[in-house]
């Protein structure tokens, strides 16, 4: 059975703008799925020459009300301060472009979609040990502490120095305290000047 893997710290980020462009573009696709499935719903209605209520025409409407439904309960969890995920509505939304005569490639289109929303939208967060700090991005990001030249938590920011003259500033998403902050920072520098004393004698620093 694998093992999970802890760290020492895990810093919870801010969420980024990229968030919220990630919320438009799927209200966006939930737009597009929406009026396609409601005229199809309509026109089956009017090409219809019985007075039966075509079942294509009660499927696609079923599935626009399950969006709409969704789209609603995302809104609501907005409201509340929480993430909201569409991935659901973009599920149904595949479903229905899987149904549709001319909806193969925006079945795939959503499908992926729906797969990916959840993975992309995580709070961000870095988790550092003994060995290294990792980034919960996708794909995810990670540094070994030879890449750094510093690592420094104050007043909520935090700044990671790399050797390839690339600085990583963002804001902590909670207050941490000064005695949290300052364990913090002396765990970094513990792992610089571990890292300093393994390198071979006559060795110069990156």
């Amino acid at each position: 059975m694998p093992t999970v893997k802890t760290y020492d710290y895990i810093l919870v980020l801010k969420r980024t703008r990229s968030s919220n462009l990630i919320d438009l573009i799927s209200r966006l696709m939930l737009v597009m799925a929406l009026v396609t499935f409601l005229f199809e719903s309509v026109f089956w209605v009017i090409s219809n020459e019985t007075h039966a209520i075509p079942a294509r025409s009660v499927l696609f409407t079923a599935l626009a009300i399950i969006i709409i439904g969704w789209w609603f309960y995302c809104y609501g969890l907005s409201k509340k301060g929480e993430i909201p995920y569409y991935r659901f509505a973009l599920l149904i939304a595949a479903v229905g472009w899987f149904l549709h005569p001319k909806g193969t490639i925006l079945f795939i289109i959503y499908l992926v979609a729906t797969i990916l929303e959840r993975p992309v939208k995580l709070p961000p967060e870095i988790a550092f040990d003994h060995e290294s700090i990792v980034f919960n991005s996708f794909p995810a990001k990670k540094y070994s502490w030879n890449e750094l030249n510093n690592v420094v938590l104050k007043d909520g920011l935090l700044t990671i120095d790399l050797k390839t003259n690339k600085l990583i500033q963002r804001e902590v998403n909670a207050e941490v305290s000064a005695e949290t902050e300052k364990e913090f920072n002396d765990f970094c520098n513990k792992q610089f000047q571990a890292y300093q004393q393994t390198k071979a004698p006559g060795e110069q620093p990156l």
